[in-house]
């Protein structure tokens, strides 16, 4: 035990607690929903601070528990997340394994994993926390990461008002029993001056692969940057896309509600861009219709009989073989069957699955094995 009286196991282990209640076999939020050819999941995400504490950036190690406390009586029951039972994970007392499978499933956040830095005066550790729903994952409530609390509603397709309906209920719950810092001009305060406003940001996750193949995608890029969205990688924030998996957000939270970024998004922009990439497939088909086949169906046989597999070649096989099933070319397997190997393939979910360490070498060989064995061809 630390001197603030919470220990910090590290090493790989096998799921505990509520965390094994999770399949992890599979992501609730991968797979179905609308437009689920190009549109992977959509999620909504709110920023959040408790008034008259100092914000997380600027805080002690010792406001962050007296936060976490105060947060921990509040969120600590099922009655947060209306009919559906929650989880509250001592994010500071989980090994790394476990953070890292929690990151993995979009979760929490690769900043939350890693937390504050904490001096040994302090206690070595920084007091932070989650809340998940289960079993469905859909919402989950990060407490302590960039600001107080950091709330998630993730979904299937193009599902952006339904993520925000449960997270207003959510929000609401939360801000009945907690006055949040709040100002009349500005709205929400937040730690980072982007999400000032609503604190609200919306985002959704699209496979474009054809519109990468055909050299269209800095036009996408180009025209969102025109239109103040950012467009990110599988990862969010700071990451590279893998797979031609990408994130498209709004960058702007203040001056508009967040009906009016939903709108804009759900029914304006993402549509758009599914148009601009189900017509590239139609061209790729008709154009070079050969070719793809051919790429869909070396890729699928790649993933039914490599023995060594790392995590890039794994997502951009996925990936290709995700296309030729959403136009038809594949009866299996599915696009959710697909989908499902994007969150499974990576390096915590193969060590889980094995239950020990696995060197970089060992992991490769352990996800072409998941692979032959989740896509073997029918006999």
């Amino acid at each position: 035990m630390t001197a603030l009286g919470i220990s910090d196991p590290t090493g790989p282990s096998g799921p505990r607690g509520p965390l094994g209640e999770i399949d992890f076999g599979t992501a609730p939020w991968l797979g179905g929903g609308d437009a689920s050819d190009v549109v992977v999941s959509s999620r909504v995400r709110l920023a959040r601070n408790v008034a008259s504490f100092r914000f997380v950036g600027r805080s002690s190690a010792e406001d962050r528990l007296a936060v976490l406390d105060m947060l921990r009586s509040r969120l600590g029951g099922d009655e947060i997340l209306p009919g559906r039972r929650s989880a509250w994970l001592d994010v500071h007392q989980l090994t790394r394994l476990e953070r890292a499978l929690l990151v993995e499933r979009h979760l929490i956040s690769p900043q939350h994993a890693r937390g504050q830095s904490v001096s040994v005066a302090e206690g070595g550790v920084d007091p932070r926390a989650v809340v998940v729903s289960l079993p469905d994952e859909g919402v989950s409530i990060m407490v302590n990461e960039e600001d107080h609390l950091r709330l998630q509603a993730i979904r299937p397709g193009l599902t952006l008002s339904a993520a925000l309906d449960d997270l207003e209920s959510v929000d609401d719950g939360i801000e009945a029993s907690i006055d949040y810092a709040y100002s009349a001009r500005f709205g929400y305060l937040t730690a980072c001056p982007t999400n000032v406003g609503t604190g609200a940001r919306m985002s959704v996750m699209l496979h474009l692969p054809a519109l990468r193949i055909l050299g269209e995608i800095e036009k996408v890029k180009r025209a969102a940057s025109d239109m103040a969205l950012a467009v990110r990688g599988f990862w969010g924030e700071g990451s590279e896309a893998e797979g031609d998996f990408y994130q498209i957000s709004n960058q702007t939270t203040l001056g508009k509600s967040e009906r009016e970024t939903l709108d804009e998004l759900e029914r304006v922009i993402v549509p758009k861009v599914v148009d601009y990439e189900r017509r590239a497939r139609e061209q790729l088909m008709s154009r070079r219709g050969l070719m793809l086949e051919d790429t869909v169906f070396r890729a699928l046989g790649v993933l039914q009989h490599a023995r060594r597999m790392k995590t890039g070649e794994a997502m951009q096989r996925l990936s290709e073989v995700r296309l030729g099933a959403s136009l038809g070319q594949l009866s299996e397997p599915t696009l959710d069957e697909i989908s499902q190997l994007l969150i499974v393939i990576h390096p915590a979910h193969l060590q889980r699955a094995v239950g020990r360490t696995l060197t970089q070498d060992e992991r490769r060989t352990e996800r072409a094995t998941l692979l032959r064995s989740r896509l073997a061809p029918a006999r």
